[in-house]
């Protein structure tokens, strides 16, 4: 369990679209799947288990929300979703992840490089 990129590089303000498809074939309660981009500095794997108790908002937690950059939908199987954005113009690493539970701790994390 894993994205297909893990690390993606960009300039200040470039602007970037990330493409999620869920290609499982498990129901999204099961299984679902999303991509949430953090500001640097975030822990990732605290930010995820603050996202266990916010299924009611597709595991994004409304008391960390700050620390989130962009972020598509919570996708059930072969659901696809886009966002555009531009990078943050700060050079740093942005952690992203899979915030549903568990699956950042499996793999489903990496970082945008900006430089």
């Amino acid at each position: 369990m894993k994205f297909s990129v893990t690390r993606i590089e960009a300039t200040p303000g470039e602007s970037l679209k990330v493409a999620l498809h869920n290609k499982g074939t498990l129901p999204k309660e099961a299984m679902g799947h999303n991509w949430v981009l953090l500001k640097a500095g975030t822990d990732p794997l605290a930010f995820c288990t603050a996202a266990v108790a916010a299924k009611a908002t597709d595991y994004i937690p409304a008391a960390e929300s700050s620390k989130v950059i962009v972020h598509t939908k919570l996708l059930g199987p072969k659901q696809v979703d886009e966002v555009s954005f531009k990078a943050p113009t700060e050079p740093g690493e942005y952690p992203f992840v899979c915030s549903f539970p568990a699956h950042a701790m499996s793999g489903m994390k990496g970082v945008l490089v900006v430089k």
